[in-house]
């Protein structure tokens, strides 16, 4: 049974590990641009920076069995967002991790569920996601659940890769 809660403190190493694992697929491939090499460096080592996110966030894990299959870090309407450049009064999710051998059960549908119940509960008006081209199951998840493009929030990490912004109005 797939359970979803808060991490806990000792949970953290374990959680940083999966992010990585989860998003190592999605760096560029061999022969990259230097600065498309360069962003995604810097890009892998925050997202193992479970630690920083903490203070305005909830880092929310996904268990089976004893085991962690899924991560993803909620930040509440009010918090600060750093580079995502949403609304204060919206909510947002970044860093939603499912390892490669967890993948296909339902845990980022379920982990995304969850974000949405809080930013409901919270009051918030739009959940906010950023997402790329490369991760196109994901893409295709968020669209099913209502998420739509909202480019005025795109960012780009080189000048040929940009990063893409997502909403669903609650």
């Amino acid at each position: 049974m797939l359970v979803i809660r808060d991490a806990r403190a000792d949970e953290l190493d374990e959680i940083a590990d999966l992010i990585a694992a989860a998003y190592a697929q999605f760096g560029p491939p061999p022969g990259s641009a230097k600065d498309l090499v360069d962003a995604f460096d810097e890009y892998r080592v925050d997202q193992r920076d479970v630690w920083s996110r903490l203070g305005d966030s909830q880092l929310i894990v996904a268990e089976e069995e004893g085991r962690l299959v899924g991560a993803v870090t909620f930040y509440p309407p009010g918090a600060e967002k750093k580079s995502e450049r949403w609304p204060s009064e919206w909510a947002a999710f970044r860093l939603l991790a499912v390892p490669p051998d967890a993948r296909g059960k339902g845990v980022g549908r379920a982990l995304t569920d969850e974000c949405l119940r809080r930013a409901r509960d919270l009051g918030a008006p739009v959940l906010g996601l950023h997402t790329t081209i490369v991760m196109d199951v994901a893409r295709a998840m968020y669209e099913r659940m209502g998420f739509t493009r909202f480019p005025e929030n795109d960012f780009p990490i080189t000048d040929d890769f940009m990063v893409m912004a997502y909403t669903l109005p609650l």
